[in-house]
């Protein structure tokens, strides 16, 4: 921006001195390029934004496989405690619980136990640590429903649970985590995934 100047005489031969500013070409440019720069920087929080939204839903998925490599990891260790029951195929009744049973046990570790006795105690004792283990972390096992004869059942469903990150909660996600045939409260809970095991001795 530049001033000219220029002298003008009045009626009375006064003289008055009349100043103007002009602004330039490069004013104009700067201004420009002010906006430009605005624009740039709005483009790029977007992207960043978009970045950070793919980085924590990858989080979110590889969180949740290692929480499901967790579960079968306890659904192993619960199978290994049945095989390892003296009871055998006549226990397994013994090792069924709801997502919210916690069998009363007493302790095996410093003290001798039947089979039944074990079974309680090897039950409550996984549930604890499927507690522990995983957020929100819970268990159900039950009987099969292909096996219906008493004294001849050979397999038990195991399903551990825990809290839920994927958006999709319909009832197209949930379905497969529903064993056919099973009583309602073998159903994956609201809120959680839940990972489905059959197990025998």
């Amino acid at each position: 921006m530049h001033v000219q100047w220029w002298a003008l005489e009045n009626a009375q031969g006064e003289r008055i001195v009349q100043l103007t500013r002009i602004r330039t070409g490069k004013a104009r440019q700067a201004g420009i390029t002010l906006l430009e720069s605005l624009a740039a920087l709005v483009v790029l929080a977007v992207a960043v934004l978009g970045m950070l939204g793919v980085q924590l839903r990858t989080l979110a998925e590889t969180q949740t496989g290692v929480r499901r490599a967790q579960a079968v990891r306890l659904i192993e260790d619960f199978a290994e405690r049945i095989k390892n029951n003296p009871g055998g195929f006549a226990q397994l009744p013994n090792f069924v619980a709801d997502w919210t049973a916690m069998p009363a046990a007493s302790s095996c570790v410093s003290a001798s136990c039947d089979a039944a006795s074990l079974a309680a105690w090897d039950l409550r004792s996984w549930k604890q640590s499927v507690a522990q283990t995983l957020p929100m972390g819970k268990a159900c096992v039950f009987e099969s429903s292909d096996e219906t004869t008493a004294g001849l059942k050979r397999q038990l469903g195991v399903m551990v649970g825990w809290r839920a990150n994927e958006r999709d909660t319909s009832t197209a996600y949930l379905d497969p985590l529903e064993p056919a045939g099973a009583a309602s409260a073998a159903a994956c809970p609201a809120g959680l995934i839940c990972h489905l095991v059959y197990v025998q001795p």
